[in-house]
Parts: structure tokens; sequence; C-alpha cells
């Protein structure tokens, strides 16, 4: 088996984030008096956040109360597989957890956005994402066997380096507050990617808790904004989906590697049977010889099934296609992140983001306008 687009899920890893990091600020200090005095007597002119008036009088310093950012998003992510079936045209789908084992599978991405937002409540904030994706997936793996000696070796591999594209839609919320410039954010996200391989959308959740700085500079309503914090991310664990037989394997020399497992399977059974008739009774009772006898069987049972299943399709390999299920989740969950935004005025900011640490790298990049509403 060479060559498997089998993989196309890891576009679930494609979760992004894209908060604008705005908030409510409590002002206080001498220095700020006169903008805090200001607030408590100006009429508030906006009819959203709700209760934005009652907030802006009790001296804090609200932003826009709508906006809209254009994001640009990349990431690295390594992925970890299991619960592995694949069938063919239809036919039975076989379990291949105990003879597929998967070597550094990753999934690089760019997403580009467009997320709109509103100030809900003076300190909640709720938004749309709209984008779309490009992916490469890079997946290694090989089928393994066991000898009578229960050694395994690897009697076939394939990998791949495909290119998707995606839609992906999603909603998302971010709890913030913000005293004296200090703030606390706790930004989560959840969206559906859109990828024709699959049976339904993918599901992800985002979760993004941030703690951060505003400097004033010297022109009104002009900042710079520092950052550390989180990066959680949670997908969907099931994945079905149907592929041609052509998006699976490399066609070329796919029948040359079904023969030579082949034959490699029908030797390790042989020396199998042979160790095995080669016991007295009184070791082939031993619970650790049966062990040994039985996995060696399963494993060459499961390698030789899929084989030959495979070995059938390639007799009608430009109508074949492969059915397949799984189970996938990011080798980390975490990671951590830092970031800054420059603010020219209230109405517009620009913002840059980094991730590392763990197996996900990432980068985030984004302009904003706001408004009131």
């Amino acid at each position: 088996m060479k060559a498997n687009k089998l993989m196309v899920f890891v576009l679930l890893i494609l979760t992004f984030q894209t908060f604008g990091q705005v908030y409510t600020d409590k002002v206080v200090g001498k220095s700020n008096e006169f903008l805090k005095d200001s607030l408590k007597t100006e009429k508030y002119p906006y009819a959203l956040p709700i209760w934005g008036e009652k907030v802006a009088q009790r001296g804090y310093n609200l932003p826009y109360s709508a906006g809209v950012s254009v994001n640009y998003f990349w990431q690295k992510s390594d992925l970890i597989i299991n619960k592995l079936e694949v069938g063919f045209n239809y036919g039975q789908k076989l379990n291949l957890d105990e003879i597929v084992r998967f070597n550094k599978s990753y999934v690089e991405a760019s997403v580009l956005t467009i997320r709109p937002d509103i100030w809900l409540l003076p300190f909640l904030n709720i938004y749309g994402i709209f984008g779309k994706v490009n992916t490469s997936t890079n997946i290694a793996a090989g089928i393994w066997i066991p000898d009578a000696d229960n050694n395994w070796s690897e009697i076939a591999d394939f990998s791949t380096n495909a290119n998707f594209n995606a839609t992906t839609f999603g909603l998302g919320l971010t709890p913030t507050i913000g005293i004296g410039g200090g703030w606390f954010a706790l930004d989560m996200n959840m969206a559906w990617t859109d990828i024709s391989s699959l049976d339904k959308p993918a599901f992800s959740y985002i979760f993004g808790p941030r703690f951060g700085k505003t400097f004033k500079l010297k022109k009104p309503d002009q900042n710079v904004t520092a950052w550390i914090g989180g990066f959680r991310v949670h997908i969907s664990g099931d994945t079905n989906g149907d592929l041609p037989l052509s998006d699976f394997i490399n066609l070329d020399n796919a029948q040359q590697k079904v023969e030579n497992g082949l034959e490699k399977i029908g030797e390790n059974q042989e020396k199998v049977d042979t160790w095995w008739d080669g016991l007295t009774p009184v070791e082939q009772k031993n619970p650790v010889n049966v062990a040994k006898y039985n996995t060696a069987n399963r494993a060459l049972e499961s390698a030789g099934n899929i084989l030959t299943s495979l070995d059938g399709a390639l007799s009608t390999a430009e109508n074949s296609s492969v059915q397949y299920s799984l189970q996938k989740k990011p080798k980390d969950m975490w990671n951590f992140i830092i970031g800054s935004q420059y603010q020219y005025n209230k109405h517009f900011m620009f913002r840059a983001e980094c991730g590392f640490l763990g197996s996900r790298t990432q980068v985030l990049g984004s302009f904003q306008y706001r408004f009131g509403l």
C-alpha cells in the first residue's frame, strides 16, 4: 500500500482562533480622572452593548460595539490516529489497529477568515467565523506482522502529501474584563469544516485563556497591547469517509506491493505454525505461548485479509472505492501563545500572535475595523 489519502480527516485540525483584543476597561488612576469624569457625564450613543450606558457611567471605557476582522492563520500539528477500519467497494470494513503503525503524521494549514462580531454585553463579545481552508496533509505508516519469535517487521508502507480545500463556519464568544489596562479574556469557539471526502462537516472546539496589558501611546486612543496565554484544541473523534481507490494508493506499484506483502505473510505464517507444532503439549498449554500464538495468527490473518481485499479492488481499480472510519486527536491538546496588537485608534487595529511548545506551531495575523452599533 502506497500514497494514502485515507487520512483526509486531518482537516479537522484546522481549527483556529480569531479573537481581536479589545475589551471593556475600568478607568483608574489620577492621570485618567478627566477620561473617567467624561465617561460618567457623556450620554452613551449606541444601542449595544446592553447596559452600555450604565457601565460607561460607572467609569468603564467601552470599545465600539461592532466590528469585522480579516484574519490569516497558519498552523502545523502532529496527530494521533487509532481505531482504523478500512473496506473496499462497500464490502466489510476490517480493523487494522493491530497491524498498522503510524510514523510522523501531521497537517499544515492556511486559513483566511472573516469574523464579524458584536459586544452583546459590556463584558461579553460574540462573533461568527466564515473562511476558506487550504491544507497539506502528510501521513506515513506501514503494515507490520509478527514472526514465531514475536518479532514484528514491516511488509508494506504507505505515505501521502495531499492537498485539500474546504470551507469553514463557526460561532464564538469571549467573556473578558479589564482594569487599568490589565485584562483577562476567555475565548471559546465552535467551528464546522465542510470537507467533500467526509460524510458530514468536521466539528472542532477551541478554548483560549489570555492575560495581557495595554500600554498607552502619545496619541489619544492609540496603544499597544501584549499578552500570553494558552490554546486548546478539541476535535470530534470519529471520522467516516469514502474515497476513490486512486486517491488511496499509488496504482503504479500497488500490485507489486500487494504480492510482496502476501508472500511475506505466507512465510511468517509457516514459521509460526512450525514453532507451534514443535512445542510439547505442556508448552502448548503455557499461557505465554498461547497468547503469542493467538496474537501472531490474528495479526497475520488481518494483514492477509486487507491485502487480499486490496488485490481484488485493484482488478477494477478505475471503478473501485475505499470506505474508512477512524478516531483521531491532536498529539497535544494545549500549546503556549504570545501576541501583540497595535491600535491606531478605536476603529483600526492590527494584531499578530504565535503559538509554540508541544507538537503544534501556529501564526495568526489580523486586521480589524470597529464601529458603533
